[in-house]
Order: structure tokens, then sequence, then C-alpha cells
């Protein structure tokens, strides 16, 4: 290899880099250049002279950093099939270049430091200990050449340490050769960084003042930040000692640079990893040193010369970084400090929690908002709550959260000094109203936690508030409400003061009531504070919707004084018909919807929570009821519906079957005789006639002000809202003495558990049939004939609201729900609104149905062939966002709620089309949605827009959840788990993966899963839906499945003959499974558990298994045999289950996904170097330490 041949070839490799990184080349030139590199980089032998080359210092910096990643490619791809001797050449020369071959400090490039390092940490990953044992003295060595060589050495440390134990990119004896031989050497390495972060430190305080030394100064200042970025990747692991030693001498070094202004964000970070170290507490006591008088003062001083310095982006992560070690050094006092340890609460407590509280008052809502998990611990601690210095502190925190509640800080405005940092903090509006929506309720928690702890002071703050709020003048601000002058809008100051007071109030009070005893409560402050406030009258809706949450907060009072009930009544009455403008012909605007509705709830659950206290002015409040009722237009069918729900509840405390019976007869009374008119009978069983009634025919002229079928949509809303509440609240007495007494009890079953009857039995079993006759019409709309009748206006009229793609879609609501504007839905809208709320509520019916009439439900004749022909009718038609309510609030309860007489008869007939059906459904959805992704993009038609096809590939998503969730709840119980929990089904995708996930040993399955499993069918559909939905592409219901679902299904089935297809079948689905989620560890580790399960079980019985397995790429058949014999002789011992399964899964290995940015990836192979640790079987007569120069074991145990 002669020196012309690099040179000419350097030269056309010189070209090539300049073509690519010129941005004037054209693409066809530049793809070139880049081929010609790769394949340089790949196939010519004289690499390394060419690399060395191109490195050379007179090179452009681009150059060099391309001839280093050359060396960096020989290094990582070529180092095994390389003779010693030119490794050792390549060895020479990289130190080399570090020695001499770069620019001094402040002039080299960093992407050229750090690909340097990068070369020196590949070759430690190959060669380091067992070839290179000088490898830490050559680095000490070319650190004191100065302080170019020593920024180096600190990158290549650091780097080494992330590579090896954060990231840990390398084979695991590798590893663990290099970790260990790092932690032998860690005491050298730690007190070399000291020295270093010492001596550069001293250097450049010396200096820095003297404008002649200014560059070396900065050379210092740049070997003290490396040295601190490459402490803090090794704080983090490194046994506490080190970081303990020397007295701290670590810590307090940080601590002094907290002061200085070019490192402390390092100094902080550092500091911050070291307080956050968790490990055994004995270790961890030295940290309290933190809490003493020479380190507080240098962490206090330094966060009040950073706040005094203004808001500058570098000072303000500081005090983030502070905050944060503040916070952890709360956290370690916590756990240090206990009932049985020695530990005692520091001198400094106080001063730590006045800087604590500095940090909670600063105009910062995002280190308000920092604090408050700590503020937390402290109140919840067993000592420290008892301290008097925290105890002193609750007034003073509830005072900082009475500011922190103010909703202020929106990065677009102006009017508070928290908006300036917000706008560092979050990128829009919207991003801080998330934000400030759960620091809120965080700090409910907290302020609930402290009131615990001094109820009556956060009480009497709470009344002092509420007056002043009452009294004060209402200041709308510039943004003038758009409905009347002088109404607030939610920006309005009045209202954000009001809201924060409600939110104080609210907390603080029933935090009071939990915690003091009944003859402890201040019920005269009480009552005085509620009459102020029922005496209060406001027109602004906003304003009036946080009084009634006032009154909500202050009702527990009334229980200890009953005659303030009926001024309470009248004022939420009086709310429940809330209007600005009386008589306006404007829609409502949203706030006083939100008013009313609010009364409402209040009046339920007033209703629910106290009724014993409403019970004696019960009929007071059915005549209130009776009056609002009797005119058709002053209430929503909504509001009317709730106030008889409130009714039912309370006609709950009646205790008295026949009574009760009675008034819910003449409750319901208007409701039956317009269901089951002539009229509405023929509009509910004929799709054509119903969709004439509802008005959804017609075209219509101005389909916002006009909508003659208005009034006939809302008669049919009504009836389904009355039967849902009535069914929903109707309920016999919770005891059985009392039901039995009140004439609920009808039996027992032969469990001996009592049978009740409920009161409202009769009234809706003889509503059911037109009922189920809507729901079936309700399904028929879907045809495609029927579609084709809606009127021009209301071709969408099925469609789904916008509201609930944004949700499906995760898409933030807007900000500004504009309260102030009127509500002007188009005809359109309201028509999709009343499609949607009166299928989900039909459903909502028969979900309840079950658990509220029970027995008589259940035992309607022909009960499953009416609801297959009503609710299950025309399933291919109706679409995936009414299939899922349907399964969600109809399916699951119904089938959850069922006695265990009925699974034959309704269950079973029931749920076994109904799987086939769902699988079916689903299986050709996933194929639809697999075969768009391997489409091209071009090739999509432009008629479904990306968003179109995101919204129903989510959809399809949340369908699989929700299926998969119905059968699970169905056939496995988990045992100590509720089954209502499993509401959470539209969870994040990137909900965090468990990667632990041996499945709960009690998943058996339940009396239903068993029943269904003995219905073949019904048990073939389980099984083929479980195992396929493995390899759908939706992670979170995969997991599920498989830790949940799969095994136990299998496993009951296992005593039968199942065939060998069948077997076949089932661990081939696991296997794609794999192939579809191997990338995800949570879903990775569930499917290669169950793997292995199917395999141990079934692999004796069926050799079928085995052929499988070979098919699997790269499978290592002898590894296989051998997994084979041991599974397959019985007389073996027994490997330990990890063992067996560890090995199982390198088997298999060839069929685990891999993420897409590592399936094209060029594989890195490092070999294993000779073994530092020789494994001797000590013989009784040998002495352990004699073996090989007493090197094996004594080797472990050096420090």
């Amino acid at each position: 290899m002669s020196a012309e041949q690099v040179s000419s070839l350097c030269e056309q490799l010189v070209k090539a880099v300049t073509v690519i990184m010129d941005p004037a080349s054209t693409q066809r030139y530049r793809l070139e250049a880049l081929k010609f590199c790769e394949e340089f980089k790949e196939k010519c032998p004289i690499c390394v002279p060419c690399g060395l080359k191109l490195a050379e210092k007179t090179q452009t910096a681009i150059v060099r950093h391309f001839g280093l990643q050359i060396l960096e490619h020989v290094v990582k791809f070529r180092w095994n099939n390389m003779p010693r001797l030119e490794k050792v050449y390549l060895k020479n020369n990289v130190m080399g270049l570090i020695s001499s071959g770069t620019q001094s400090i402040l002039e080299e490039e960093s992407h050229i430091k750090d690909v340097l390092s990068r070369i020196v940490v590949e070759m430690i990953k190959r060669e380091w200990p067992q070839h290179w044992p000088d490898m830490l003295k050559e680095l000490d060595t070319l650190s004191k050449q100065g302080e170019t060589q020593t920024e180096l050495v600190m990158f290549i440390l650091l780097r080494l340490a992330e590579d090896v134990v954060t990231f840990q990119t390398l084979p695991t004896q590798r590893r663990r050769d290099i970790q260990q031989t790092l932690t032998q050497n860690m005491e050298k390495i730690f007190s070399f960084l000291l020295t270093t972060l010492q001596q550069n430190v001293n250097k450049y305080r010396r200096m820095k003042t003297d404008l002649a030394q200014e560059p070396k100064a900065q050379a210092n200042c740049r070997v003290g930040i490396a040295a601190l970025n490459t402490l803090a990747g090794y704080i983090d692991w490194v046994a506490l000692s080190h970081i303990t030693a020397d007295n701290c001498k670590l810590l307090e070094m940080l601590c002094l640079l907290l002061n200085e202004p070019e490192l402390q964000i390092g100094a902080a970070e550092c500091l911050l990893i070291a307080v956050s170290r968790k490990g055994k507490l004995e270790d961890r006591k030295p940290l309290m040193v933190l809490f003493g008088d020479v380190a507080m003062h240098y962490i206090l001083s330094a966060a009040q010369t950073a706040d005094g310095e203004g808001l500058v982006e570098k000072h303000y992560v500081f005090l983030k970084r502070l905050c944060q070690v503040l916070c952890a050094l709360g956290s370690q006092l916590c756990a240090l400090l206990g009932s049985d340890s020695d530990v005692e609460t520091p001198a400094n407590f106080g001063k730590y929690l006045d800087s604590f509280l500095a940090f909670t008052t600063h105009p910062s809502q995002f280190l308000r908002s920092s604090t408050q998990i700590t503020w937390g611990a402290l109140f919840r601690h067993e000592v420290l709550s008892r301290d008097p210095l925290l105890l002193a502190m609750i007034p003073k925190y509830l005072r900082a959260s009475m500011t922190n509640l103010v909703k202020v800080g929106f990065p677009s405005k102006t009017d508070s000094p928290s908006c300036e940092y917000s706008r560092f903090d979050f990128d829009s509006d919207e991003d801080f109203n998330a934000f400030f929506n759960s620091f809120r309720a965080q700090q409910g928690e907290v302020m609930r936690m402290a009131c615990r702890l001094d109820p009556q002071t956060g009480f009497q703050m709470a009344g002092e508030w509420l007056k002043y709020q009452l009294t004060s003048p209402v200041d709308t601000g510039p943004m003038n409400s758009k409905t009347g002058e002088g109404l607030c809008s939610i920006f309005s100051p009045s209202f954000v003061q009001w809201d924060a007071m409600t939110f104080f109030s609210e907390s603080v009070i029933s935090q009071m009531f939990r915690t003091l005893d009944k003859d402890e409560i201040p019920v005269n402050d009480g009552i005085d504070l509620l009459q102020l406030v029922l005496n209060f009258e406001t027109k602004d809706p906003l304003i009036l919707s946080c009084v009634l949450t006032n009154v909500s907060a202050l009702f527990p009072f009334v229980t200890y004084r009953p005659e303030y009930l009926p001024q309470v009544l009248s004022k939420l009455f009086a709310s429940v018909t809330f209007e600005v403008i009386e008589e306006s012909k404007a829609p409502r605007t949203r706030a006083v919807k939100n008013v009313r509705r609010h009364a409402c709830s209040s009046i339920i659950k007033m209703c629910r929570d106290y009724p014993q206290l409403v019970l004696p002015n019960f009929e007071m409040l059915y005549n209130h009821v009776k009056q609002l009722l009797s005119n058709e237009l002053l209430l929503t069918q909504m509001e009317k519906c709730a106030l008889m729900e409130a009714l039912v509840l309370i006609s709950n405390q009646f205790k008295d079957y026949e009574r009760q019976k009675v008034f819910l007869e003449e409750l319901m009374a208007p409701v039956a005789g317009l269901w089951l008119s002539p009229e509405m009978q023929r509009v509910l069983s004929d799709p054509e006639a119903f969709i004439s009634y509802v008005g959804a025919d017609n075209k219509i002229a101005d389909p916002v002000l006009e909508d003659p079928s208005g009034l006939n949509r809302s008669r049919i809303s009504f009836c389904v809202y009355t039967i849902l509440g009535v069914v929903k609240r109707a309920r016999w007495p919770a005891a059985t003495e009392e039901a039995k007494a009140g004439g609920f009890l009808v039996g027992y079953m032969p469990s001996g558990s009592p049978i009740y009857r409920n009161p409202c039995t009769e009234q809706v079993l003889k509503l059911l049939d037109n009922l189920l006759a809507l729901i079936r019409t309700h399904n028929n709309l879907y045809m495609p004939e029927m579609v084709a009748r809606l009127g021009e206006t209301f071709a969408k009229a099925l469609d789904m609201l916008e509201v609930e793609k944004n949700a499906i879609l995760g898409l933030p609501q807007p900000l500004l729900e504009l309260y102030d504007s009127p509500v002007y839905k188009t005809v359109l809208e309201r028509m999709q609104g009343f499609f949607c709320t009166l299928y989900d509520n039909c459903f909502h019916i028969l979900g309840n149905a079950g658990p509220s009439m029970q027995q008589d439900f259940y035992t309607v004749e022909g009960l499953a062939t009416q609801l297959l022909s009503s609710a299950f009718i025309n399933l291919n038609n109706i679409p995936d966002y009414r299939l899922r309510p349907m399964l969600r609030v109809f399916v699951k309860p119904l089938v959850l709620s069922c006695p265990s007489e009925y699974y034959e008869t309704l269950v079973c007939p029931m749920l076994g089309p109904l799987v086939t059906y769902l699988h079916a459904r689903l299986s050709q959805k996933w194929q639809v949605i697999n075969q768009r992704s391997m489409l091209c993009e071009d090739e999509a038609a432009d008629d479904n827009p990306e968003s179109q096809e995101m919204l129903e590939e989510q959809l399809v998503r949340l369908l699989t959840r929700e299926v998969m969730d119905l059968i699970t709840v169905c056939c496995v119980s988990k045992k100590g788990v509720e089954h209502n929990t499993t509401a959470a089904v539209d969870g994040d995708d990137d909900e965090a993966m468990a990667t632990d996930v041996t499945p709960p040993a009690s998943a058996e399955l339940t009396e239903l899963g068993k029943c269904l499993m003995k219905q073949e069918d019904v048990c073939t559909a389980l099984l083929i839906t479980a195992y396929t939905s493995l390899s759908w592409k939706d992670t979170l219901s995969c997991q599920r499945t498989t830790t949940q679902l799969c095994w136990p299904l299998l496993k009951q089935v296992l005593p039968g003959n199942l065939l060998p297809d069948a077997v076949s079948w089932f661990f081939t689905s696991v296997l794609k499974g794999l192939q579809t989620h191997g990338q995800h560890d949570g879903c990775m580790a569930a499917l290669v558990h169950l793997a292995f399960q199917i395999y141990e079980a079934l692999r004796p019985r069926y050799t079928e298994l085995k052929a499988v397995m070979e098919q699997i790429p790269d499978i290592q058949r002898d590894s296989l045999e051998q997994f084979d014999s041991k599974l397959l002789n019985p007389t073996l011992q027994k490997v330990a289950d990890k063992r067996r399964k560890d090995h199982f899964k390198r088997l298999i290995s060839g069929c685990i996904g891999k993420p897409l940015g590592e399936q094209f990836r060029k594989e890195v192979h490092i070999r294993n170097l000779p073994s530092l640790f020789k494994k001797v079987k000590p013989s009784l007569e040998t002495d352990v330490l004699e073996n090989e120069d007493g090197e094996g074991l004594t080797a472990l145990f050096e420090p």
C-alpha cells in the first residue's frame, strides 16, 4: 500500500464529503457521493491510513470529522478481524490524536471532541481490562498534558459510564467485566475527577478577574464543566461511600460551586443526582450534612442571587434545579426520619421550610407546582407532621395556596408576573391550562393534608375569603361578556378570584368535617356563612355557579340545623330556572346552561348523600318539582329528569314498598301515557315513521332558527331520560331487616342470599316492549335505504359529534369555551346530539335493568330472543362509535349482574353469536388497516383524508379494547380487583407498559367463564378471538389479553383432546403476536411468558410444536434439541424457571419484532474476552483463595 494510493483516495473522499455537505449540490450528485463514501467504509482495505490522514489537524473540521468517523466505523465493525498489530497501531495513533492531534480546547469543534472520545470508548469496550490493563494510566498521563487533553479524558470517562451502566449497549459478559473493573478502580477514578475539578476551579477563580489571563481562565472553566458532567454520569450508580467520602468533600465542593455562575447549573445537577439517591437508609444518612449551616447557607444564597438577577433563562433553569434539590432533600429527610431511626430533625429544619416556602410563593407557576409533592410528604410524615415548626408553617402554606389557586399566568397575557415565566415553560395557553388544572388538583390534595393537621385555621381562612368575595364589587376586567353588559368572562378578575376561593373553601371544609369530632365543629360560624351565601344575589352565571358550589360545601352544617333546609332548597330551585334575560328568544349561553345543570346536580347530590335529612321536606320538594314540570318549555328534558331522580332518591327512604310503588306510578304516569300512546307505538316501531316524526327527513331553509320537530324529539328524550332515572335510582333498603319490614324481600336463593323486588319494576316492564322497539328502529336507521331517506339538511345526522371525534383523536378542547356567547347550534348538530344521546341512554336503561330489577328482569319471557332481535339487529351497518357504548354500557353490566341460574338461558345464547360476530368484524377491520399501512402513501385515495383514517383506526383500537375487556371481565376473575374499575378502557396508547408480567397467579375462570367454555361454539369463538387479537396492532389490548385472558381460557380446554392443528395454531398466534409487538417491552415479556407456558404444557403431547419452532428464522437446532430433551426427560432435575425461560426466549428471538429504527441496522458484534474471574469449584481440602496466583475470588473483594 503506497502513500500515493492513500493520498489519491483521500482526495476523492474530500471531494465526496464536500459535495455531500454543500447545500448547492444536486440530489443525484449528493447520492453518488454518499454511496462512494459508504462503499469505501464497508470495503476498502486501507481505511485506517486514510482515516488517519483525513483526521490531521491541517484538514477542515468537516473532513476531519469524516476521517474520525471512518476510524470509528473500523473499530465498530472490523475490529474482530483485524490483526493484533494493526489494532495496536490504530490505538496508538488515536491516543496520539488526543495528545497532539486536536486544536486547543477553546478552538476545537465539539463534534470533533465527541467522535474522538467515542473511538476510544469503542476500543475500551472491546479490549479493557484484559488486553489493555494500563488504559486508566494512559488517560491519567494524557490529562497531565493540559486542559485540551483533560477535557477529552472527561468525555471518554463519561461516555464509557453511559454505554456500560446507563444504556447498557454491550453484551452481558463484557458489561460485567467493565463495570466490575470500574467499581474496583472507583476510588482512583473519583479522586481523579475531584482533583481535576478542584484544580481547574481554583485556577479559574484565580485568573478570571485578570483580563490578560482570560483565555486560560476560560479553558479551566471548560474543564470544570466537563468534570461536573462526568461526575453526574457516575454519581447515579457508584457506591454511596464514594459520594460521602472524606466528610462529604464532594457535596461540600458542589455547594461551594452553586455560587459560581459558569459552573452552578452543572453543580446543581450533580447535587440533585446525589440527593435523589436511593439505597440502604444507613448509607444515606451522611446526606443529612446538607441540612448543616454551611450547605444551607450556600444553597439559599445561590437561590437569592439567581432570583435577584431578574428573569434570565440561565438563572431560571438554575432555580428550577435548586428547587428540585430542596424537594429531594425533603424526600431524603422523610425517608431517614422515622420512629425507629436515630436521625433527628435537623436544627435548620425551620430555615429549610422558609426557603421552601419561598419557592412556593415564587411568581413562576412551574416552581410553585414543583414544591407540592414534597409539602404533601412533610404533612403526611409520622414524625415531622407533629413538629411545631411545620405546624407553624400551615397557615403560611394555606395563605400561599390562596394566591396559587388563582388561575393567572397565561403565556399570551400580561396581567400577572407569572405570565413572563409561563412564556419559558409553556408553548400555548392550552398547554398552560392543562398544566394548571392538574396543579390545582394537586394543591387540593396537599391542602386537605394540611387541614388534617390544623382544620380550624383552614376553615377560618375560608370563611374570611368567602366573606370578602361576597362583599367585593364585581370587576369584569377588559374582556367584557358578550351577552349582557357587566357580566364576567372566564378571564375576569372577579371570576378567577371567586373560582379560586370556591376551590379553597370546598377542599378545606370537606376535610374539616372528616377530621373534627362532632362536638368540635364550629356550627354557628358555618351556619352564618351559609346564610350569607344564601342571601347573596347575582345575575352573573359564572359567579352564581361558584355560589352554588359554596352552598354544597357548607351544606353539611344543615345536618346540625335542619330548619335551614327549606332556604337551601329555595336557592337551588331558583337557580334551576336561572336566566340572565327573562323571556329571551336567544338560546342560553353555555354559562347559563352550566348554572342550571349545576343546580340540578346539587339537588341530586343532596338527596343522594343526605336523604334522611331531606325526607321530612319531601312534600315541599315534590310540589316544587310538579310546578316546574307543569310548564313543558320551562326546563330542558335533562333538567326535568334530574329533578325526578332527586325525588326517586328520597322515595327510597320511605322504606315501604307499597307507598314507594304508588309514588313511582304517579311520577311516571305522564311518561307512561305518552310512551304507550298508539301514535308513539307506531313511531317507535317503524324507522320511516320515526325519521319523519323527529324531523330528520326535512330540508330546512334556516338551519339555525328553524326546527319544527324539536318538540317531538324532546318528548321521546323526556320518556327515555325518565325511565333511565327511575331504573338507576329506585332501590330497596340496604339493611335486610328494613327491607323485610318494608315488604321488599320476596324470598331467598338456594345459596341463602336474599331476593328483593324493586318498586319500579312493574312500571318499567310495562314500557320495555316499546323501548326494545325503539332500539330495533334505531339500529335499522343505519340500513343504507334508511340513510337515503334522511333529508338534505340531515344527511350526516347519524355521524359522530365533533366533540366525540376530538376526544377520540386526543385533540384538546379549545381553551376559551365561549361561556358567554349564546350556543347557536345548527339543527343538524341538535339532531346528531339527539341520536347520540338517545342511543346511549336506551342502552344505559338495559344495562341498569339487571342490577336494578334483578330476577324480575332476567325472567322476562323470551328475553334472550327479544334482545337478539332488537339490540343486536343490523350490526353490520352500525358504526364502531355506536357499537362501543353498546358493549360498555349494556352488554357488560347485563352479563356481570346476571344470576348464574340464567347463564344457560340468557347469557350463552347472546354472547356466543355476539363474540363470533365481533371477531369477524374486527379481523376484517384490522386486515384493512394492515393493508393500508403496506400501500404506498401516494396510492391512497384522496376521498379518505389522513385525519379520517386516523379516526377510523383509533376507533378500531378502542372497539378492540372494549371487546377484549368484555370477554376478560366475563371469563376471568381477578382476585381482589373490582370489575367496575375497568372503566379506564380508553387509556392512552402510551400508557406506561408494565414490564414485569407474570400473570396474576389467581387468574381463574369465573363461573360464567366456565359455563361459556362448556358450549362448544362459544368456547371456539372465545379462544379464536383471544388468540387472533394478539397480532392486532394495539399494544394495550395485546398486553391485557396476554396477561389476563389467553392462558386461563386455554387451560380450561387442555384436559380434552385438542386437535394437533389447533395446538399449532394457538402457539403460532402467540409467535405472530411477538412479531407484531416484540418491540414493546411489556408486550414482549408477556407474550414470551405465554409462549413458554404453552410450549412447556403441550410439547410433551404434541410433537407438532417442535415443527413450529423449527420454522422460526435463525433458530439454533442444537439448542432446541437440548431444550426439548430437558423438557421431555422427567428424571432430570428441573433447571430454575428463569433459566429455562431465558433459554426459550433465546430460541424464539428470531420472531420477536424489532422497532423500525433497529430493523435495518448493521449489527455490532463485541466479542467476550477471557473471563476475569475464573470459577473454581473448591474442593474441601484446598483453601479457596489459593487458586491461580490467588487471583480468582480475591479480585472480587478488592476495593
